[in-house]
């Protein structure tokens, strides 16, 4: 996996599970996070849709912004998920936002 964890980065992210859902979180550490996920010891959303794999991310400055996005996303329905996703990589005011399934250009 190339994603560019970085210290001090908060991240608000989509996994895909193996059963085809989606699922949204917040971590410092993304890599690690994933990590924990596919090895049974992430959300327990996610421990009986294993693997799962990346399919989006936002960087954030603060805990608290990857959190209230985290909130806003899991309010979305999927289709609106599924455009976050679709939408490819895209750099905005300050923030990061990547679409994992498409290869990376940076």
């Amino acid at each position: 996996m190339n994603i560019h964890t970085k210290d001090g980065v908060n991240y608000t992210y989509l996994l895909r599970c193996a059963d085809g859902s989606l699922y949204c979180g917040w971590t410092n550490d993304l890599e690690a996070r994933l990590r924990a996920h596919n090895a049974g010891k992430g959300a327990k959303y996610t421990r009986s849709r294993r693997p799962v794999t990346l399919a989006y991310y936002e960087t954030y400055e603060t805990k608290e912004e990857a959190m209230r996005r985290e909130w806003k996303v899991k309010h979305m329905s999927r289709d609106e998920k599924l455009e976050l996703i679709a939408a490819g990589v895209e750099k905005t005011a300050g923030m990061d936002i990547y679409a994992a399934d498409r290869k990376q250009t940076e």
